[in-house]
């Protein structure tokens, strides 16, 4: 299997051009046993997988905790990229800091490559500048290489970076795949502008986009995916017309939907850097079989005029 790299953003640091995302290992998922999470982490890592993005809000700390153990059981930590997010909520001064040791115990590291601000501070009117300012003086003290933010407008992204002085960030994290093409419009172009990494989260619509579901065959009412307005039967209708088309490619390049999906990501932009979660080491190898490959110009065209005519709806009541 062909490992793809990047050069993460400005800072030059070479990764994988698939990630793992590991919000899996949590409850949420259903990965709640060390071994499990162990063998995915192996699987990611063995398949060419480098880049590895978890948060404190996954599983409350386990995912971290679960990331760390496997990377330094494995002896693998020197040749990684860790990511991990401070939630919104975690953004006063103090608390920058006193989460980001807590990071850096539960993933047993000394540096944490790469700390992301999940969300902006919605509902606690912390000042941009507190928290990047901390987040900041936390690189000068060698705690954290690198900063992003997640789920971040472009107005606020702006605002962030104008509040640093000695160094920038280097990714914004969104919500991005074949269906849910918002950050079009302006994200993914200011980050092509200020030389920044796009790591789309829920690259494959949550699997909508792996063909396992259909407008008949919906999530169970306990899975996490259940209330999520991609799910609904008159969005699933729309988003299996491009599944249709991904299953039918599927057979010329030999790949899966899921691979065609992720593959469409990479050839849209030089900048991105998906992370699809697994929850099975054999999901964690298809993941970085999208790598080391190129959809034909005129299948990835097709791809994206059938997906273009999506229109999600997240009305649901």
């Amino acid at each position: 299997m062909a490992t793809e790299y990047m050069e993460l953003g400005w800072i030059g640091e070479k990764v994988s051009r698939i990630g793992l995302g590991v919000w899996q290992f949590s409850e949420s998922w259903g990965v709640t046993e060390y071994e499990d999470a162990k063998k995915i982490v192996e699987a990611a890592f063995d398949a060419g997988i480098n880049f590895f993005d978890t948060a404190i809000v996954y599983g409350m700390g386990k995912s971290e905790e679960f990331l760390g153990r496997a990377i330094r059981e494995l002896g693998i930590r020197d040749e990684v990229f860790i990511a991990t997010k401070i939630p919104g909520e975690m953004l006063a001064r103090d608390d920058v800091f006193k989460a980001t040791q807590n990071s850096l115990k539960r993933l047993g590291v000394d540096v944490i490559d790469l700390m992301q601000v999940h969300w902006p501070p919605c509902w606690h009117n912390i000042p941009t500048c507190e928290y990047m300012r901390a987040l900041e003086q936390l690189v000068l003290q060698g705690k954290i290489r690198y900063i992003g933010l997640s789920d971040f407008p472009v107005e606020l992204v702006e605002a962030a970076r104008n509040c640093l002085s000695t160094t920038d960030i280097v990714s914004i994290q969104i919500r991005y795949n074949l269906v849910e093409r918002e950050a079009e419009a302006e994200l993914i172009p200011y980050a092509l502008q200020n030389d920044l990494a796009v790591i789309p989260w829920s690259p494959l619509a949550k699997g909508a986009l792996t063909g396992k579901y259909t407008p008949e065959n919906l999530p169970e009412f306990q899975d996490v995916r259940a209330r999520e307005p991609l799910f609904t039967r008159e969005n699933m209708e729309q988003i299996y017309e491009v599944v249709k088309v991904l299953e039918e490619l599927s057979g010329k390049y030999g790949k899966t939907p899921a691979q065609l999906a992720l593959r469409w990501l990479l050839d849209a932009y030089p900048n991105t850097l998906p992370i699809p979660g697994a929850k099975r080491p054999e999901q964690a190898r298809d993941n970085a079989g999208a790598m080391g490959w190129s959809l034909a110009h005129e299948d990835w065209l097709r791809i994206d005029q059938v997906s273009r005519r999506v229109k999600i709806s997240r009305v649901t009541y």
